[in-house]
């Protein structure tokens, strides 16, 4: 089974394509999490976690999601990861979660994809979009390839900054960075109400017809890129960025 969580669609493009070149299954992580539905994998199967990354690591709210789940422990995991630029150190930590529920990891897999962090960092436009994923396709479907034969996939040469950027960056990423006080509501805002139904955590509700945010923000970027009228906005950081879907490229 391939168990993907995304925001802005690049790890639902690589779980898809994952699953028609493997024949596996997907389930939308994020909705069994809005949901609360717990994890709950058949029997001996084999995982895949298809994930953004978040601070060089898979998204807390989904590695607290699977430590709470109802497992046997006999169970292969593969961990397929989304960035921007690269996931540091993940692998570690990743192996530190299989360890403790049990699971074999049989590897982590880097796959560079569009920016989508709306709230840091530069988002690239629809063509460079797509050029970026279509260089990716290839680097997934290679993964695909060793999930379906059942091999491990390759581990990455680690460097000190790696190490650093999974471990106490991590940390003050989540501290200082994973918040929603800088997220408003521009006069652009029609009180279509979008950003409070698709939010994960159920973080955002509308007041006198505007959104506000809560305290369960984890900077999926979902509500600033989903929003049709482009009326939300992240403090300064996010004004005349454009807001990221993952491209269709036809692959």
């Amino acid at each position: 089974m391939i168990y993907y969580f995304t925001g802005t669609g690049n790890s639902e493009f690589a779980a898809k394509r994952i699953a028609e070149k493997t024949g596996m299954p997907t389930v939308p992580v994020y909705e069994y999490i809005s949901e609360g539905k717990i994890f709950e994998p058949v029997q001996g199967e084999t995982l895949v976690f298809v994930t953004p990354t978040h601070g060089w690591r898979i998204p807390r709210i989904v590695s607290d999601w699977i430590k709470a789940g109802s497992f046997d422990g006999a169970h292969k995991a593969y961990f397929v990861m989304t960035c921007g630029s690269e996931i540091g150190n993940a692998e570690k930590h990743c192996k530190a979660l299989c360890d403790e529920c049990g699971f074999e990891l049989m590897g982590v897999g880097e796959v560079v994809m569009p920016e989508n962090y709306v709230a840091m960092f530069y988002v690239p436009g629809e063509e460079e979009s797509k050029a970026i994923v279509e260089k990716a396709v290839p680097v997934i479907d290679g993964y695909a390839e060793l999930i379906a034969e059942g091999k491990p996939l390759e581990p990455k040469k680690i460097s000190l900054a790696d190490k650093l950027k999974s471990g106490v960056v991590n940390d003050a990423f989540y501290s200082m960075f994973v918040k929603a006080d800088k997220f408003y509501a521009t006069d652009k805002c029609i009180s279509c109400g979008l950003c409070a139904v698709s939010c994960l955590t159920h973080n955002i509700e509308l007041k006198n017809g505007k959104p506000t945010w809560g305290d369960r923000c984890v900077h999926c970027m979902k509500c600033i890129c989903d929003c049709p009228e482009h009326a939300i906005e992240y403090g300064k950081a996010s004004v005349g960025k454009p807001r990221y879907h993952c491209p269709d490229i036809g692959a």
